[in-house]
């Protein structure tokens, strides 16, 4: 068995000797995979944070809605009665309460300023509904508040839920297409290093050929070497990334997506796989790469 190692170890030592130590292709290897491993991890930082939106989104309208009265100032108590004793009584409904006047100018603050005289103004009111579990039947609560309470207006938030969720799905598939188009470049990058590099050392096979050096022995010494580079380099990528995410504004009640962007919990576990990938990716583009120029280096 130790004669096995050491005659391993030497095979290893000898490829390893047919590449050159250093070099332009060798940073160039090292930074290229750094460089996408940074992108990558921003990349699927973006992912996961707009699954979160996507779940966030959904939960925050899926069981709440809202009744608009809109009536004659004489007719809006009798309604705002009527509706609060249809809810009473409607399977689904968790919780319902009429906003106030302060409440409904909070909401008007952004649009209109802090000076608004919500009190001389014709407002609706609003009545805010969470729902159960189960969820209520919409058409029949419409149907109910036309018999009961004809300037109320049910709304659950459909309309502004299924664009709100649409969106993030397509932020989601630009996150995954991101990864591939990093990792595509990456490969063609790595690709024109290993080629860089054996064009570089034509000489050196030629010779190599003439005591009898198999190509795949050659091609073994640049795949390791350059799979080496791209793993190195794409770690160090990745802990920059990382580095760059954890130093991102933390989501807060007034966050919105971008102070979302990172990872939480066993997220942070996700941004490691990337340099085995990137490895992989190395791997598979310089043995492409190697075979291929040998073919034509006689």
């Amino acid at each position: 068995m130790r004669a096995r190692l050491n005659f391993l170890r030497a095979d290893l030592s000898a490829t390893d000797r047919v590449v050159p130590p250093s070099g332009y292709t060798a940073n160039l290897t090292v930074l290229t995979a750094a460089a996408m491993a940074f992108l990558a991890v921003f990349a699927l930082a973006l992912s996961l944070a707009t699954g979160r939106l996507a779940d966030r989104w959904s939960e925050a309208l899926a069981r709440s809605a809202t009744i608009r009265i809109s009536a004659p100032p004489e007719q809006m108590d009798a309604q705002l009665k009527a509706v609060l004793d249809t809810l009473a009584t409607t399977p689904g409904v968790e919780s319902y309460r009429a906003l106030d006047d302060a409440e409904m100018k909070k909401l008007l603050d952004p649009w209109f300023g802090a000076d608004l005289p919500v009190e001389s103004l014709p407002l609706p009111k609003l009545v805010e509904i969470t729902e159960t579990s189960q969820g209520v039947d919409a058409e029949g609560l419409r149907l109910r508040l036309a018999a009961e309470a004809p300037g109320a207006v049910f709304d659950d938030h459909t309309r502004w839920r299924r664009p709100l969720v649409a969106a993030a799905g397509r932020l989601r598939f630009l996150g995954v297409m991101s990864l591939l188009l990093i990792g595509g470049a990456m490969a063609g990058m790595i690709t024109l290093a290993a080629q860089a590099a054996l064009a570089a050392n034509g000489q050196v096979i030629r010779t190599l050929r003439l005591v009898g050096a198999r190509d795949a022995f050659i091609a073994r010494a640049f795949v390791r070497r350059f799979t080496l580079r791209g793993l190195i380099g794409a770690g160090a990528g990745t802990l920059l990334g990382m580095a760059a995410v954890a130093l991102l504004p933390a989501t807060d009640a007034a966050g919105g997506f971008l102070t979302g962007l990172g990872f939480t919990g066993a997220g942070w576990l996700w941004p490691l796989i990337i340099p085995p990938l990137a490895a992989l990716v190395a791997w598979g583009a310089t043995t492409h790469a190697a075979f291929r120029m040998l073919r034509e280096v006689r």
